[in-house]
């Protein structure tokens, strides 16, 4: 890896309180690239957060197939410079063309903000350190690149999927067990299998596919992954599964009920027309007979 320097800039928001939407910092260099803070005031589809990312600025103007490998952290501060909280990333984290911003959903809960200090005068202060190891300002993406991602060697083609995961998650692999590399790269690929499973349409998953899903999940728990979120997903599906099956049934048997229905109706059909025939030679005999009586008569 590269040896950069790290930055560090410091940003203050005044009336923080009545603030509403995104707030987006200067921009600021490091590693070869300018880059801003974009601030939630609110969260980010988030109620009881604030939510703070780190933003590569204007990626589209970076050569194709731009890399920055970087370590960050944001921390907030009191008018007199003191550190009061911290949020950081404990490995590097990719940044290109396809994840061009990281950071926290849930950086700081929002009650916590009311605490002493954090708001002095309704005033946001806090503090952005950089830290790039490694720059690549222009390659061929093939796809097949292994990258780090949060301490698991994934494919480039996989970083996007891999990075939201630990975005929307960021404890899923705290008590993770595997040490070994490979070992830890076929998890992440079941894993990534499994989300996909269950993100789709619920009529192309079949029985198999589900009950493979539930080995998997039991798996990758056992093995320490913390995948609360999974096993609600799985819950849904399988229970929707269920209902659609029972109401395939229903509908199976409404159908099958109907088609005897429809026979029993064509064999009524069928005896009815025959009854009437023979209703019908019988009054064309009793005619017959009559015919031949009154012709004696006479």
């Amino acid at each position: 890896m590269e040896d950069h320097k790290p930055t560090s800039f410091t940003f203050e928001i005044d009336n923080f309180s009545e603030k509403e939407s995104v707030i987006r910092t200067t921009n600021f260099l490091s590693g070869g690239c300018e880059w801003y803070v974009k601030v939630h005031p609110k969260g980010d589809h988030i109620d009881d957060h604030l939510s703070m990312y780190l933003c590569v600025a204007d990626p589209e103007s970076l050569r194709f197939g731009w890399k920055r490998l970087a370590a960050f952290s944001i921390a907030l501060l009191n008018q007199s410079g003191k550190e009061l909280y911290r949020k950081h990333e404990p490995f590097y984290q990719l940044f290109c063309a396809e994840i061009p911003l990281m950071g926290w959903p849930k950086a700081v809960p929002l009650e916590k903000l009311q605490e002493k200090g954090l708001l002095e005068n309704n005033k946001f202060i806090f503090n952005v350190q950089v830290k790039v190891a490694q720059v690549v300002d222009e390659g061929s993406v093939t796809g097949n690149e292994m990258l780090d991602v949060n301490g698991f060697q994934v494919l480039y083609s996989q970083v996007a999927s891999v990075s939201w995961i630990f975005v929307e998650h960021p404890d899923v692999a705290v008590n993770f067990k595997p040490k070994n590399q490979l070992l830890k790269t076929t998890y992440m690929n079941i894993l990534l299998g499994l989300i996909v499973t269950l993100n789709k349409p619920l009529h192309s998953i079949t029985e198999t596919e589900l009950n493979n899903a539930q080995s998997d999940l039991i798996e990758l728990t056992e093995a320490g992954f913390k995948l609360d979120w999974l096993k609600i997903k799985l819950d849904e599906v399988s229970l929707e599964m269920k209902i659609a099956n029972a109401d395939g049934d229903r509908v199976q048997s409404l159908a099958e009920h109907i088609k005897n229905l429809k026979i029993e109706v064509n064999q009524e059909q069928i005896n009815s027309s025959a009854k009437i025939l023979s209703l019908e030679q019988t009054l064309s005999n009793l005619k017959d007979e009559l015919n031949n009586k009154n012709a004696k008569t006479l």
